[in-house]
């Protein structure tokens, strides 16, 4: 995959760019190139820097899901994002495509989920079980084009895969997840999932962050193109 820098926000702090699904985020055991990775070669090139680069993970994305991703280029960033993110004071919004109707047009799902680690997935409980971790996501219908659907999710916790579990338990399945549940893959292994909004307080700066970004690079996603 040939890489471009896509920096949606900078400043002495903060690094908030926009991931092409597809890569990962942080290195895993696969050893391949990562979203951390190319904004540390950025960062090196662009103010010259020498020796190691601090570069500080806020938060992920899963390798198939596009959208915003907030990187720290100071520990004291770092410190105050991650506490940003425990207190649920970040909120997220993303896109996600969906080929069956959801059974309502808007509405809150609460689940539990259950890491699978063998097979990487969440498996996904109606009620409390011993170990699961609780979540909650809110989700709108914005429309229709064809046979596939337009919900706007706002996941209210941060649990793995919660979007993609809670969708398919509901009869959902995002276009391109076969791993939960679609019946066919896209080319590119990406899925119709993309992280579109953020919004928090600046962890140093007196001042409210608002960033939107549309997914860019799938043209399943241009069926959308005119919505907001």
């Amino acid at each position: 995959m040939k890489l471009k820098y896509e920096i949606v926000y900078e400043d002495n702090h903060l690094l908030i760019v926009h991931k092409p699904a597809g890569i990962l985020v942080q290195g895993d055991k696969t050893g391949d190139f990562t979203l951390v990775d190319l904004y540390k070669k950025y960062l090196k090139d662009t103010y010259n820097k020498p020796g190691n680069i601090f570069l500080g993970l806020v938060h992920r994305i899963d390798r198939p899901v596009s959208g915003l991703v907030i990187l720290a280029k100071t520990s004291k960033a770092l410190e105050r994002m991650t506490k940003l993110f425990q207190r649920r004071e970040i909120s997220k919004t993303y896109w996600a495509m969906v080929k069956q109707r959801p059974p309502d047009e808007e509405g809150r799902l609460t689940h539990w989920l259950l890491k699978d680690r063998q097979k990487n997935i969440a498996r996904v409980h109606k009620s409390d079980k011993n170990g699961a971790k609780k979540a909650i996501l809110e989700y709108r219908m914005l429309g229709r084009i064809g046979e596939f659907y337009l919900l706007e999710v706002e996941p209210l916790t941060g649990r793995p895969h919660q979007i993609r579990a809670q969708l398919a338990e509901i009869g959902c399945p995002i276009v391109g997840d076969v791993k939960y549940g679609f019946n066919r893959a896209n080319r590119d292994g990406s899925i119709q999932l993309h992280a579109k909004a953020l919004r928090f307080s600046h962890p140093v700066k007196d001042k409210l962050v608002t960033l939107d970004t549309r997914p860019t690079n799938s043209e399943m996603w241009k069926l959308f193109r005119d919505f907001r």
